[in-house]
C-alpha cells in the first residue's frame, strides 16, 4: 500500500518537467478534450457513439494524471541528493550487494527519470528503501521483504543521480 501524501524527493529539473505537465494538462489538455466531448455529443446517440465514449475516458485518464502531479508536486522535497557524504538518500544511484547479487538503482520516484532509462527505481518508502535509506557506504544491513524472507544488503557505492 503506498502512502499518496508521502513525501518524494525530486531534482530541479525533474520538477519542472512535471510543472510543464500539468500545466499542459490543466489547460490545453482540458480544453482540448472538452472540445472533443462536444463534438462527439453533436453525432447524435451517445449510447451507439464510440468517439464519445473514447473521448471520456481519455478524459478521466488525464483528470487522474493531473491529480497524482498536483498531489506529488504538493508533498515534493526538491534539491540535491546526499550522495557526496557517501549517504544513501532520496535522488541517489546505489550500488549494493543484495541477497548476493550486485544491483544498482535509484532510490526515489519514478518520476525522477525523465525518458527512457534502464535504471531500476525503488522508492525510499519501500522496504529496501527504508532499510537503507540513510546508511553509509560500505555498511550492511538487513530487512524483511514482504514475502517474509529476511534479504541482507551492503552499500557498496552511492552517487548523485544525473538525468
Amino acid at each position: 500500500m503506498t502512502n499518496d501524501n508521502a513525501t518524494t524527493w525530486l531534482t530541479t529539473d525533474a520538477r519542472d518537467r512535471l510543472e510543464a505537465e500539468l500545466a499542459t494538462l490543466s489547460g490545453e489538455g482540458r480544453r482540448e478534450i472538452a472540445s472533443r466531448i462536444e463534438a462527439a455529443r453533436e453525432e447524435g446517440d451517445l449510447k451507439e457513439n464510440g468517439g464519445y465514449h473514447a473521448a471520456k475516458d481519455e478524459q478521466g485518464k488525464m483528470e487522474a494524471r493531473i491529480r497524482t502531479l498536483t498531489n506529488l508536486l504538493k508533498h515534493a522535497t526538491v534539491g540535491e541528493s546526499t550522495a557526496a557524504a557517501g549517504i544513501v538518500g532520496p535522488g541517489t544511484v546505489v550500488t549494493a550487494t543484495i541477497a548476493g547479487d550486485p544491483s544498482t538503482f535509484l532510490l526515489g520516484n519514478r518520476e525522477i527519470i525523465a525518458g527512457d532509462s534502464d535504471l531500476s527505481v525503488y522508492s525510499e518508502t519501500s522496504p529496501l528503501g527504508q532499510a537503507i535509506n540513510g546508511l553509509a557506504v560500505g555498511t550492511t544491513t538487513s530487512y524483511t521483504a514482504p514475502n517474509g524472507k529476511d534479504i541482507t544488503v551492503e552499500i557498496t557505492a552511492v552517487d548523485t543521480y544525473v538525468p
